[in-house]
């Protein structure tokens, strides 16, 4: 089905934050949108207000009418929702055309230049970044971002522009349906080993991600990553990292949470750049993307201004409060690699400080997999305080939970277990210096109720 043929799309997990970025474009284009998902949130409810048809049962009564004709409906869904879910059964009974996330997004690579930033971490923020940016400077550009800006208060921006901002997301191979002009790859650290099985499959994944780039465009790598593009003829390779390759910072300050480099580049040396996110990981996520919106035509002091101009992510180094007495933020970090980087950054910004994270662990499969890793990433901090395991659409496996990790964490950090229903209690009873929520789960829920309940303390 041609999108032009299309007059309605039914989302099966419309709350996801990528799913929702495209049914926002869908909307925008004048569409009827409908959707399933299995919890209201905070997003869907902006959904609902915006016009978006939403229901949380499993239940093919509560199918918009709309949403009913095969002929012009497209049916989107996510690789989270199960093969039997009663209403995606409904559609591929009735002949409905029905496609992944991912490969409506690959239609539109088709339709624009896809600008894509792919990696096991940092792909968010270094998208966000770009696509930032590229939107506040005389390029402009489409963007569908895995988080909230800051800047914009949404995951989708819009405009009349031919190039498109996409974060390309390895799970269950979905990058694979992208055909980009240009990408970014962050890092290839195996996750996803419940879908890959092997470190090696999982980098095959993204050395076949690299054929698909379209010639005349470029791939923007981190040096030294272990996986070995295979690109085209006419696509070139770019390295970056924070201090090395094509791509680079230099004259790096870190004071009084400031941060400003000066980006190294083979196009123009820009000096004297600001990061309005002022995290170090932000460095490196800030290079890649100048790289991108450099090779794309923005100018020096687009690219300067853009910098200093951008917001962040929510859930990503998010900070509620910031102050001499307490510091307390949230960030997404899930895979050993990210929180490692999460406690690195913490440690840099805040070297006298006591720092102490409540971590919720995500998925059963990544936390036997990788409990001792993340152990290691957590011990860079002076208290561990460990959630129960947020399952996601996984089911339990015997003798995996937190205490995994706990056992693993280095003597002389100070550590324990709570049920993340105890959590707010907890926050209630003591008092923090420095304060991070960690992981992908339902913690980050409790977020605004701890933000709450420092400042009544102050």
């Amino acid at each position: 089905m041609e999108l032009k043929e299309v007059k309605a799309v039914y989302f099966v997990g419309a709350g996801g934050i990528g799913m929702s970025a495209i049914a926002r474009y869908f909307l925008h284009a004048g569409m009827v949108v409908g959707g399933y998902d299995k919890t209201p949130s905070e997003l869907t409810r902006q959904l609902e207000k915006e016009g978006v048809l939403i229901h949380y049962e499993e239940d093919v009564d509560a199918i918009p009418q709309a949403c009913r004709n095969p002929k012009n409906t497209l049916v989107v869904y996510t690789p989270a929702i199960p093969s039997d879910h009663k209403e995606l059964v409904f559609f591929r009974e009735n002949g409905f055309e029905i496609q992944k996330r991912a490969q409506v997004l690959g239609t539109l690579t088709r339709a624009h230049k896809g600008l894509c930033v792919a990696g096991t971490h940092g792909k968010t923020s270094t998208s966000t970044m770009c696509a930032h940016i590229m939107h506040q400077s005389h390029v402009d550009c489409n963007a569908f971002l895995g988080g909230i800006s800051k800047n914009y208060g949404t995951n989708y921006i819009l405009s009349s522009s031919d190039y498109v901002v996409i974060e390309a997301d390895e799970f269950d191979r979905s990058f694979h349906w992208l055909r980009p002009w240009m990408t970014v790859i962050t890092a290839t650290d195996p996750d996803h080993l419940d879908i890959y099985g092997t470190k090696e499959a999982y980098l095959e994944s993204f050395r076949h991600y690299t054929t698909l780039i379209q010639p005349g465009g470029a791939l923007i790598i981190h040096k030294d990553l272990e996986m070995q593009p295979d690109v085209q003829d006419g696509v070139r390779i770019y390295e970056y990292s924070l201090d090395k390759g094509d791509f680079h910072a230099e004259n790096i300050q870190i004071e009084n949470g400031e941060i400003t480099f000066d980006f190294i580049s083979p196009v123009e040396n820009i000096p004297g750049v600001t990061l309005g996110q002022p995290v170090p990981i932000n460095i490196e996520n800030g290079v890649a993307a100048m790289a991108m919106a450099q090779l794309n035509g923005c100018d020096a002091e687009e690219l300067r201004y853009g910098m200093k101009t951008y917001g962040g992510v929510d859930r990503r180094f998010d900070f509620k409060i910031k102050n001499d007495r307490h510091v307390f933020l949230s960030d997404y970090a899930h895979h050993p690699k990210e929180i490692y980087q999460s406690a690195k950054s913490m440690r840099e910004l805040y070297k006298n400080r006591k720092i102490t994270a409540i971590f919720q662990p995500h998925l059963y499969t990544r936390t036997r997999d990788f409990y001792r890793e993340f152990a290691e990433a957590l011990s860079q901090l002076d208290e561990v305080i460990l959630t129960e395991i947020y399952p996601a659409r996984e089911q339990p496996i015997e003798g995996v939970t937190s205490k995994l990790i706990y056992d693993n964490l280095a003597e002389g950090v100070r550590k324990s277990m709570i049920s993340k229903k105890d959590v707010l209690s907890l926050v209630r009873d003591r008092d923090f210096d420095v304060l991070i929520v960690l992981g992908a789960g339902d913690l980050d829920n409790d977020v605004p109720a701890i933000a709450q309940i420092i400042k009544d303390k102050e």
